[in-house]
């Protein structure tokens, strides 16, 4: 078997944890209320020095900001509706292309982009992901996961919404 077969085409965890990590904040912009980083981090189960360096990079994007104090915390730094995915994703990952060859940038360095019989696909592909990613908003997200708790929680006969609280 190749090394490579059953390998999938996945995000790393600094997207994973950052996006759910802006979701968490999503769910409280609202109130106005910031989050402390071990709320975040309690809430994905993670270390809170690995979300940390996340939100540094968010920070940079200016998508969060910094409260200090006792309650002190983070917050987004516009509302959730005007935040789309792709610029949470770019600011963690940096490019979200699946091949190089579909970056504008790096297919001069390819020799084979113009004979390449997979490229049209790559190209179509990465269209339809940039689609998703760039009209998806955080907003879109928080309603969503708010939808599933309080699915998941009507099968338990609990009523909550989803909320760091």
């Amino acid at each position: 078997m190749n090394e490579r077969q059953g390998r999938a085409v996945k995000l790393s965890t600094k997207g994973r944890y950052g996006i759910k990590a802006m979701v968490d904040l999503a769910l409280e912009y609202e109130s106005g209320n910031t989050v402390s980083i071990a709320t975040l981090a309690h809430s994905q189960n993670i270390s809170e020095a690995y979300l940390e360096r996340q939100i540094v990079s968010l920070k940079k994007a200016g998508l969060v900001e910094s409260a200090r104090g006792v309650f002190g915390g983070y917050r987004l730094t516009r509302s959730p509706e005007f935040i789309n995915v792709g610029e949470i994703l770019r600011a963690l990952e940096g490019k979200t292309t699946i091949v190089d060859c579909v970056d504008g940038s790096v297919m001069k360095s390819c020799d084979n982009a113009c004979s390449c019989s997979a490229r049209p696909l790559w190209l179509k592909l990465q269209a339809r992901i940039d689609d998703v990613l760039n009209s998806t908003t955080l907003q879109d997200m928080a309603e969503d996961y708010d939808a599933q708790i309080k699915f998941i929680n009507s099968k338990k006969g609990d009523t909550g919404n989803a909320s760091l609280s």
